[in-house]
């Protein structure tokens, strides 16, 4: 349940009812709270880490151009 992240009550609280928003206006479907918290954990657990490592990526490219930016005033 949510290994790989720390998320309080209260935004998991947030999360699931988006969620639950997002099915019945988008899909006319209704969630219940299991279902949600269910469909976030999978988002979590699976997804999740995938675009925190783009996350990663793309920080490490902008601090690298930065640093050659600094060695550039050097020359």
């Amino acid at each position: 349940m949510l290994k790989n992240f720390q998320i309080d009550d209260h935004t998991k609280n947030q999360m699931t009812d988006e969620i639950k928003r997002y099915f019945l206006e988008e899909r006319g479907e209704e969630l219940g709270d299991l279902a949600a918290l269910l469909i976030l954990e999978f988002v979590a657990d699976k997804l999740a880490p995938h675009f925190y490592n783009i996350g990663i990526q793309d920080a490490h490219e902008f601090m690298s151009q930065r640093v050659e930016d600094i060695f550039e005033l050097n020359k």
